[in-house]
């Protein structure tokens, strides 16, 4: 009503319905956790993959899901890091962000939750840019603000970190 803009909690705990509601019945732009998708995404043995109505859904509007992880985990969502759905999600193209949900209570950090992943599916600094763009793609703030973040922000650091690590391989520092 006032273009105010919502995060719902959802697809943690309660599955696939509370995503459903969130989106239908609440309004939710994002989606706090919504690691559940996965529920209704079948992986064949041969790795082809179908897509649910609401995974589809999820998907093809670019509604972000906020992975969380070291909660996910703890909260047993998700059986171990190696196998958190956020890997599949993020090969099939879903917006996908890192983050950590309650910080203190999961002992975590953003580079903590970012060095997990990088160990568990070999994400190097391309795939973390990549979850970084989604999150300020995702953020509650004008376009062309956005857009400044991660044109003079985001990439720039991002090259910058790239261009250190590159140097230090070849022993340039």
């Amino acid at each position: 009503r006032e273009n105010a803009h919502f995060t719902i909690h959802a697809g943690e705990a309660f599955g696939l319905p509370s995503i459903w509601e969130a989106i239908q019945w609440c309004g939710a732009d994002r989606l706090g956790h919504g690691v559940r998708i996965v529920d209704d995404i079948t992986v064949e043995p041969d790795g082809s993959v179908t897509l649910g109505r609401l995974a589809a859904y999820v998907r093809d509007r670019r509604i972000p899901l906020e992975m969380c992880p070291s909660s996910n985990i703890q909260t047993g969502a998700a059986p171990s890091i190696e196998q958190h759905p956020i890997g599949l999600l993020r090969r099939l193209g879903f917006r996908v962000t890192v983050n950590t949900d309650n910080r203190l209570m999961s002992g975590t950090s953003m580079s903590h939750e970012m060095e997990l992943l990088s160990q568990a599916f070999g994400y190097g600094l391309n795939d973390l840019q990549w979850f970084t763009l989604n999150a300020m793609k995702s953020a509650f703030l004008p376009f062309d603000e956005r857009l400044t973040m991660i044109n003079e922000q985001i990439k720039p650091q991002y090259s910058a970190l790239k261009a250190v690590l590159a140097d230090r391989l070849i022993g340039r520092e």
